[in-house]
């Protein structure tokens, strides 16, 4: 599938000037200028948020499994049953 070259591009802007008129064509574009400002904030967002999202989770992954590795036992985890407790 080829690109439309400048022809198309030409005659594409004459029916979209047919069908809208020139008074509402300065709107229309203000109108979709914003719509893709919006929408490329929103993107923005959502990226954003799934990394602080996923960083959150490999915080609270690493962490709880740095705890429980280098956490030192209690006084009850390494004694046996018989000896007693002090």
């Amino acid at each position: 599938m080829h690109l439309p070259g400048g022809v198309q591009i030409l005659l594409i802007l004459v029916v979209i000037l047919l069908i809208f008129g020139a008074s509402r064509l300065p709107a229309l574009a203000k109108s979709m200028g914003q719509s893709a400002r919006v929408f490329k904030s929103e993107m923005k967002q959502m990226k954003d948020d799934g990394t602080t999202q996923s960083e959150a989770a490999d915080d609270q992954n690493g962490s709880s499994t740095a705890s429980s590795s280098t956490a030192a036992p209690s006084p009850t985890e390494g004694a046996s049953p018989d000896t007693p407790k002090q």
